[in-house]
């Protein structure tokens, strides 16, 4: 059973202090500056740090380096030809230019375009001015800016079912970029997703990669994630800390317990409460809002130092 039985967990903490804390507290045992029991919880950028520069472009994963965000977060899609690029919708309208470019091509969908049209688009000016130019970037791209900047990578599989053998291709471009080795493996990189089969087929092909399920399944079906995923991660609105709790008495793929990164926290009050909750990380448009909300709760994970690449 990957469910830890309670006897066994409470023979084991006899006589300890942590019988006596909450769940957010004992799984941590940390002080912060108020005297509480606080846990570790690590802030994650939204598609870079999307609140200060075009989402999922390499200016939000600079924008993420800037404010001294480690963890990054984006999603990887195909074009026609095949390539794999970094983008959110699985239309192109929203945050380029393509309409204007290819008028008569809607409803522009990433997969009717191939990378040469994608690269002719500007994926920055409907956020600001200064963004003007700012292009799609392709994966490969992507992880050598995230390499670049000594940060970490949580990679979402967008719409999967749209592309198939996407897991497999980008297993490949990860491999091909050095970010399957042991040290990325171990420390640097995530992939996650809101189709179970596409987690599934990812932690099959590499069961040694950290892989996570987007949503809020029921605690009865964990067991279930549980062959083939870390994280369960769900939007914060849909938990709350019986929840965290009960899917931390979980243990997942490696045999330790379900991590929870809650999304999308953009204020200072929300990203307090759900830390409290007891969650293992926080994904966000506003990373430094968080990390500093979080800090100031005694929260936050400390700044990992700068690996070589």
């Amino acid at each position: 059973m990957r469910i830890r039985p309670a006897a066994a967990l409470t023979g084991a903490l006899i006589g300890m202090s942590a019988l006596f804390l909450s769940p957010a507290a004992a799984q941590a045992g940390q002080t912060d500056h108020t005297g509480e029991q606080s846990h570790h919880t690590v802030t994650i950028a939204h598609r870079g740090a999307s609140a200060y520069a075009p989402e999922n472009t390499l200016a939000a994963v600079d924008a993420a380096d800037d404010l001294g965000i480690t963890w990054v977060e984006n999603d990887v899609q195909r074009t026609k030809d095949g390539e794999l690029i970094v983008m959110h919708d699985t239309t192109l309208s929203r945050t380029t230019d393509v309409e204007e470019v290819f008028p008569d091509r809607a409803p522009w969908k990433i997969s009717d375009f191939t990378l040469d049209e994608i690269e002719q688009l500007d994926a920055g000016s409907w956020f600001g001015p200064e963004f003007a130019g700012e292009g799609v970037p392709t994966l490969e791209d992507y992880l050598d800016r995230v390499e670049h900047n000594h940060q970490k990578l949580l990679v979402e599989l967008k719409a999967p079912e749209l592309y198939p053998d996407i897991e497999r291709q980008t297993l490949r471009e990860l491999r091909r970029a050095g970010w399957l080795d042991r040290r990325h493996v171990k420390h640097k990189l995530i992939v996650q997703s809101f189709n179970a089969s596409a987690v599934k087929q990812v932690h099959d092909l590499r069961p040694d990669v950290k892989t996570g399920f987007l949503g809020t399944p029921a605690i009865g079906d964990l067991e279930t994630y549980a062959e083939f995923a870390d994280q369960i991660n769900p939007s914060y609105k849909t938990i709350d800390a019986e929840y965290v709790a009960a899917v931390h008495e979980v243990d997942g793929a490696h045999g330790r317990p379900f991590e929870v990164y809650a999304w999308t926290v953009n204020d200072a009050s929300a990203a307090v409460n759900v830390a409290r909750m007891g969650v293992n990380g926080i994904i966000t448009n506003n990373p430094d809002v968080v990390r500093d909300a979080l800090e100031d709760a005694g929260y936050e994970v400390p700044a990992a130092p700068a690996t070589a690449s």
